[in-house]
C-alpha cells in the first residue's frame, strides 16, 4: 500500500501508544509500515514533525466533536454550558487516542491548526462571556492544561497499594481531611465539578472587572 502522510501517522499514533514519547522512533513507524525509514522521510521529515502532526490530530477531532456538541446546546445555553461542553469533549477525543494524553504534553511546542482552533474558539467564548481580555489567554490555557493533564491521569496505569485497617486509621488520625471529608467521586463526576470549579474563577474574574468599571 502506498505510503502517505495520513498511513505515517496512524502507525505514529499506534507506536507512540506502546512506546511513548522517548521509545518513539522513525525506524519503529517504518517497521509498523512495512517500508524503510528513509521512505518515511519524503512524507514526514523528522520525529518532531511526526509528534506535531499526531497532535494537531487530536485536536482537530476534539474540535470538530466540539463543534458538534456546541450546535446541539439550545439557543438559551449560557457560556458555561458552553465552555463544559468543549471541554467534555476535549477529554473525549484525547480518551480515544492511546497515549493521547502524554502525546499532548510531551510533543514540542508547534504552532498546528489545530490547537491554535481549540484555543481560538475557547478565547471567544470567555470573551463573548465578558472575561478580561487580560486574563482570557491564561484562563483558557488553564483550562486545556487542566483537561490534559486529567485525561493524563486517567491513562496512566494505576497502582492501587494495599493499606490496612490500622494504617488506614493512622492515615484518618494524621490527615483527617483527605481520608474522612474529600469526597470520593468518579471520574465523570470529579471532572464535570472540576470544570465548574475553573468557570466559577473565570467569573470572579468578570465581577472583579465590573466593580473596577
Amino acid at each position: 500500500m502506498k505510503l502517505t502522510k495520513e498511513r505515517i501517522v496512524d502507525a505514529g499514533m499506534a507506536t507512540f501508544a506502546e512506546t511513548g514519547y522517548h521509545g518513539l522512533s522513525m525506524r519503529q513507524v517504518a517497521e509498523r509500515l512495512g517500508a524503510h525509514a528513509g521512505s518515511l522521510y519524503y512524507h514526514v521529515h523528522s520525529k518532531d514533525e511526526l509528534l506535531a502532526l499526531m497532535a494537531d490530530r487530536v485536536c482537530r477531532h476534539a474540535y470538530d466533536a466540539g463543534s458538534t456538541a456546541l450546535a446541539a446546546l439550545p439557543p438559551e445555553a449560557t457560556w458555561r454550558e458552553e465552555i463544559e461542553v468543549q471541554a467534555a469533549e476535549l477529554r473525549r477525543s484525547i480518551q480515544q487516542h492511546p497515549g493521547g494524553a502524554l502525546l499532548l504534553a510531551d510533543s514540542p511546542g508547534a504552532l498546528s491548526t489545530g490547537g491554535l482552533s481549540l484555543m481560538e474558539r475557547l478565547l471567544k467564548t470567555l470573551l463573548d462571556a465578558g472575561v478580561p481580555v487580560e486574563h482570557s489567554g491564561i484562563a483558557a490555557d488553564t483550562l486545556l492544561s487542566h483537561v490534559t493533564g486529567f485525561v493524563l491521569q486517567e491513562q496512566t496505569e494505576p497502582q492501587t497499594p494495599t493499606v490496612t485497617a490500622e494504617t488506614y486509621a493512622a492515615l484518618r488520625a494524621r490527615f483527617p481531611l483527605v481520608m474522612e471529608q474529600m469526597p470520593r467521586l468518579g471520574q465523570n463526576e470529579k471532572f464535570q465539578r472540576s470544570i465548574k470549579l475553573l468557570c466559577t474563577a473565570f467569573e470572579t474574574l468578570m465581577k472583579n472587572d465590573d466593580s473596577r468599571a
